[in-house]
């Protein structure tokens, strides 16, 4: 493979199926006129999980709409993928081997203490992260492949695009000024004690959703594993590469062993004198125990049906495995007592959520208007029963600090002035520091905020003082603006252009 004999990293995968295990009766729609199957849509979404790992922007790029379920998500991934890939083609943005080559070793991911490519760290993701997703490294050079296809893509849309210096300016004062901030807190904990649930509310819920409150479904697995022994799993290289293949090879025996006529899963383990564990009943979410080391298994223990109860060789971090469905617990409609427990909850949180946002929605409507009155901070917020909270001065991004230097004994004075000064840069010392930096980033002098959401409450920041910034580092930070205006600017324009190819496309969800 490409990337192998480019990067030589000597290791061997052996069952790179295309099927992924049994295919589920509902396919997941139609695009470009054809069929997009379970198997497929399978595959994407592991695709997705790939390229996650890898630190690739390909995710983030193809969530052209906010999704509000993981289903979602690698639904919207594929469809996009999909478009991504027959565009890229059709115009021949495909990189060639020496240019995804040349990509994997630039990723986060397998760079050294040093800052270069670390092959160690390559390999190690090769032998412990690609066998769970079911990959190997050829899937590897595909995603990067991807990528640059996607880069390549935004730069030929984006050609011609300009950042202007007046924006730059703005961004840069914006950025860099150090501002004082105070924010009001509003904590959930603070508003429990209000938030009531009656077994009326569970009742009356309970009948207008109880189509939707169903009880997950159930499956009961056994497998048998063909895997390396302890000193075995210790081996990388090409000293791994034999014991994994001997274990690849008994799998696949196994495998045609239940293809024989009458063959039976626990007949072919006797055979082969390999044990068989059995699992209890589990659920998609809550996997068996047993299972856990290799999360995978739950995945296909899934798709396996009542007429086709063996999967293929599956394989995992140290070997492959082989699973047999037991039973299948059907989904069922739940009674008002089973759902009980779930309804109080789900209930309770979003009433105290929406008690909380809307309390915080009064509190930044007050402490604006009675600031536009000319009363001060202090005295307006005091007002609304709150505490105000000052956050010590920051900048939204800090100047970066001087290198670190060593303490000479002989001058102390000297070196605790140079050291102090590599101090520069505080630290995220207050909670939900991130959400407050975004908040006040648009805000001007004066100004107080919306209520912000965040985990267990919200809050309201306010801007109070914003410092010029240091007029001397606006030309290096002035391409770092440019920079991030073009990219911004490419990415609005590239998920435009998606968004228009895949109604182009035809993609059509199936129903069910």
């Amino acid at each position: 493979m490409i990337v192998i004999a480019i990067l030589a990293v000597p290791f061997v995968f052996y069952f790179n199926k295309s099927d992924l295990g049994a295919q589920r009766a509902n396919d997941l729609g139609r695009i470009y006129d054809r069929t997009v199957t379970q198997v497929e849509f399978t595959r994407h979404a592991r695709m997705l999980n790939l390229a996650s790992a890898l630190g690739l922007t390909l995710t983030n790029d193809l969530m052209m709409t906010n999704v509000s379920s993981e289903s979602e998500m690698y639904v919207e991934f594929t469809w996009n993928h999909i478009v991504l890939i027959h565009e890229a083609e059709q115009l021949g943005l495909r990189p060639n081997s020496d240019e995804i080559a040349a990509f994997v070793k630039t990723l986060p991911r397998f760079r050294g203490d040093g800052g270069g490519f670390d092959i160690n760290k390559y390999t190690d993701f090769t032998k412990n992260m690609l066998p769970s997703l079911g990959f190997n490294e050829a899937q590897i050079e595909e995603v990067v492949s991807d990528q640059l296809a996607l880069n390549r893509m935004k730069e030929l849309l984006g050609t011609g695009v300009q950042a202007p210096e007046s924006e730059s300016q703005e961004n840069y004062e914006r950025a860099y000024g150090k501002m004082d901030v105070a924010v009001v807190r509003l904590k959930e904990e603070d508003f429990e004690k209000d938030v009531k649930v009656t077994d009326d509310d569970i009742s009356k819920y309970y009948e207008a959703h109880k189509d939707q409150l169903k009880s997950e479904e159930k499956r009961k697995v056994e497998f048998v594993a063909f895997t390396l022994s302890e000193p075995e799993r210790k081996l990388t290289g090409k000293d791994r590469k034999e014991p994994l293949q001997k274990a690849a090879d008994q799998a696949n025996d196994f495998t045609q062993a239940l293809l024989e006529k009458d063959a039976t899963f626990a007949g072919a383990a006797t055979k082969f004198k390999t044990p068989i564990t059995a699992t209890e009943e589990f659920t998609a979410t809550k996997p068996d125990p047993q299972l856990a080391s290799t999360p995978q298994l739950s995945q296909y223990a899934f798709q396996l049906t009542q007429q086709s109860p063996f999967s293929d060789p599956i394989q995992g971090a140290d070997g492959f495995y082989i699973l047999h469905l037991l039973s299948v617990t059907e989904s069922h409609p739940l009674s008002l007592e089973e759902a009980k427990p779930k309804i109080a909850e789900s209930m309770k949180s979003e009433r105290l959520r929406e008690l909380v946002s809307n309390k915080g929605s009064e509190v930044a409507r007050q402490i604006r208007e009675t600031l536009k009155g000319g009363l001060p901070l202090d005295e307006a917020v005091a007002k609304t029963g709150l505490k105000l909270e000052r956050i010590p001065t920051f900048a939204i991004v800090e100047p970066t600090p001087p290198p670190k230097l060593e303490a000479d004994k002989s001058k102390p004075e000297a070196d605790t002035a140079k050291l102090e000064a590599d101090k520069s840069k505080p630290k995220d010392v207050t909670p939900d520091f991130s959400s407050i930096k975004n908040t006040v980033a648009a805000l001007n002098p004066g100004d107080s905020s919306d209520f912000v959401p965040v985990a267990k409450g919200g809050l309201v920041a306010i801007l109070e003082k914003r410092a010029p910034a240091d007029p001397a580092g606006y030309e290096a930070a002035k391409t770092q603006f440019e920079t991030r205006y073009l990219t911004q600017r490419r990415g609005a324009i590239f998920t435009e252009w998606l968004r228009d190819r895949r109604r182009a496309s035809g993609a059509t969800l199936a129903t069910g």
